[in-house]
């Protein structure tokens, strides 16, 4: 559904693909290279399929069949050794602790994905969050409350009771206390004050934004959080957020979750970071979306970075906190070694020996008394679950058929009892091959949702994690911090769907240590500007530079990383490329001989 109006931004993408099912019959055998002929053809003959050949051994699959069976038919001198060929998977670069919110602390993938566990948050700079959102529920006890604050409205209701969960999924990602249970956020207990902008129907209006703006301001905060977003300038609006950070405050706010080049405000106002969304393997999210950073027409055509996305954080399955009692959370243990899973349906805690059902098409009393292993797909979640109770198995495991955990529910009417759960193709094999398989499900105060409404509150709590300890530093000096050390990710450089890459906390905070917010070095991030304009006389790609804010007789410019030339420092050059056609280039100027430099801008032909 879209509105007009403002929108909350959160997206959950669903995908189904057909899969290679894992051999568990596949085994590798050593054998001299002169005799392996013939050690492959009795393998052939015993029914072995032959998967790969390779340097003094070759891997074959031998249907139903398993080793110590195989190595009694496969009796031949000539062979040195027969092993299971064992399964390999792709780890996620960074993944969530996998335990029980409920009674231990667990920390998201986005905290070490963004670093913000190599930094410590300083409490006593005062920094602090205004969230804009749908309330935070005061039922959830992962927080210092007393470092939270909050505007009640007429319309909305009380700022600390929910307009559904949303507004407090985004308020644990930014600042969860950092203690024995639930979550802990970017900057944990951070102070936080809240507005609720959104009524019962989950909208409101930019008017409402704007007042909300003045609020956060009046309310003495640094930062402004929007996991939200829509259609349509409004000058009022933008002015609120223009006032916000020329008072030396930082507003960031959600690209949007239609995976297309629109752009979305309050994101897309040049006074507020637009926030893209990637998943826990450093790729982009396919929901997030990616507007050109290209405004004006011929001559004045130009690349404002401030337009489009800038970073990007964790989006994708981001747990966090929920109204207490309100979200469904799952553990799953393999013979005791805790396996990521979702939650589905029907609470319950059981523990038996697993049974593979295969599709789960049909009731098959061998799942009598055990947890039912299931392949996704086929038939439904609830038709696999209720023909695995009806074959008396005592709870289900769904796999997912593409790599990844899925998120789903066994819908309505739901005529099962038993407890359903969801895990990763990635852990099929550790499912099947367990003795003992536990499945718990139930109430819980965390849950995971998608979107870039996570990922700005990622971006935010970072940004009050690196100020607290830089509290001599401005909104827009945090801003081009995280801009400037930024891990690049998709295509080389900065890009549409990244913007300079994801937030990297630790690297932010060493920048500021070299470049210290109001000191003398010369290296303050806020303190410089370059702004590029591409054309063509006579067909030859010309692109002036105009910048402010570096010192020094001499600059040096750099065009896609490479001095092109070193000038007196007078404000502006024109770089004469000499090429026609098409072609897009990175600009930025420093002080010559040093890496005191203004921001990176682009310009395309």
């Amino acid at each position: 559904m879209k509105l007009s109006s403002l929108t909350v931004c959160i997206a959950l993408s669903f995908s189904a693909s057909v899969y290679a099912e894992i051999d568990n019959h596949r085994f590798i055998i050593q054998v001299d290279n002169g005799h392996k002929g013939v050690v492959k053809a009795l393998a052939k003959q015993l029914g072995g399929d032959i998967k790969l050949d390779s340097d003094g051994f070759f891997a074959a699959s031998f249907n139903g069949t398993d080793l110590s069976t195989l190595k009694g038919l496969l009796n031949n001198p000539h062979i040195k050794l027969i092993e299971q060929d064992h399964t390999r998977k792709a780890f996620n670069l960074f993944n969530d602790d996998i335990g029980d919110a409920m009674s231990q602390q667990l920390t998201p993938y986005a905290v070490y994905q963004s670093q913000a566990n190599q930094v410590l948050f300083d409490g006593n700079t005062g920094i602090k969050v205004c969230v804009i959102d749908s309330g935070l529920d005061q039922s959830n006890n992962d927080f210092v409350w007393g470092n939270i604050s909050g505007t009640n409205d007429s319309g909305t209701g009380n700022w600390n009771e929910q307009g559904g969960p949303h507004g407090t999924h985004v308020a644990g990602t930014i600042g969860a206390a950092d203690n024995s249970f639930g979550v802990v956020g970017m900057a944990p207990g951070v102070q936080m004050h809240i507005v609720k902008v959104f009524n019962a129907s989950g909208w409101g209006y930019s008017s409402s934004l704007a007042h909300a703006a003045n609020v956060c301001s009046a309310a003495g905060a640094n930062i402004i959080n929007m996991s939200l977003g829509g259609g349509g300038v409004s000058s009022t609006e933008s002015a609120a957020f223009e006032n916000f950070s020329s008072a030396g405050g930082l507003s960031v706010a959600a690209a949007g979750n239609d995976g297309n080049s629109v752009r979305s405000y309050p994101a897309a106002y040049s006074s507020v970071m637009m926030i893209g969304a990637n998943d826990a393997n450093n790729q982009i999210a396919s929901f997030s979306q990616f507007p050109s950073c290209e405004t004006g027409r011929g001559k004045k055509r130009k690349q404002d970075e401030t337009i489009c996305v800038e970073v990007t954080a964790g989006g994708v399955n981001t747990l966090s906190t929920y109204p207490a009692g309100t979200a469904s959370s799952s553990v799953v243990l393999a013979d005791g070694v805790g396996v990521a899973s979702s939650a589905m349906e029907n609470s319950g805690d059981e523990t038996a020996a697993p049974y593979f059902m295969g599709l789960g098409n049909a009731v098959d009393v061998g799942a009598n008394g055990k947890v039912c292993v299931i392949d996704r797909g086929s038939i439904s979640f609830h038709d696999k679950a209720l023909n695995c109770q009806n074959s008396g198995g005592v709870a289900a495991v769904i796999v997912n058929n593409e790599a990844g955990l899925f998120s789903g529910t066994l819908g309505s009417p739901n005529n099962t009892s038993i407890p359903t759960v969801g895990v990763a193709l990635e852990d099929r094999s550790e499912m099947l091959n367990a003795l003992s398989i536990r499945v718990k499900v139930g109430a819980s105060d965390y849950g995971y949702m998608s979107g870039t409404s996570m990922a700005t509150p990622a971006v935010a709590g970072v940004a009050a994690l690196v100020w607290s300890n830089h509290p001599d530093c401005s909104g827009e000096d945090i801003r081009s911090a995280l801009k400037a050390t930024a891990l690049d990710a998709g295509a080389s450089g900065k890009d549409v769907y990244f913007g300079y890459g994801i937030v990297q906390a630790k690297a932010a905070d060493d920048y500021l240590i070299a470049n210290p917010c109001g000191g003398d070095g010369g290296g303050d991030p806020g303190t410089t500007d370059l702004n590029v304009t591409g054309y063509k006389v006579r067909g030859v790609q010309h692109v002036d530079l105009v910048w402010s804010g570096i010192s020094g007789s001499l600059v040096d410019i750099y065009r896609n990383g490479i001095v092109v030339n070193s000038v007196n420092n007078d404000g502006e050059y024109t770089d004469i490329i000499g090429v026609k056609g098409g072609g897009s280039y990175t600009y930025k100027v420093c002080e010559s001989g040093t890496n005191k430099c203004t921001s990176e801008q682009s310009v395309e032909f």
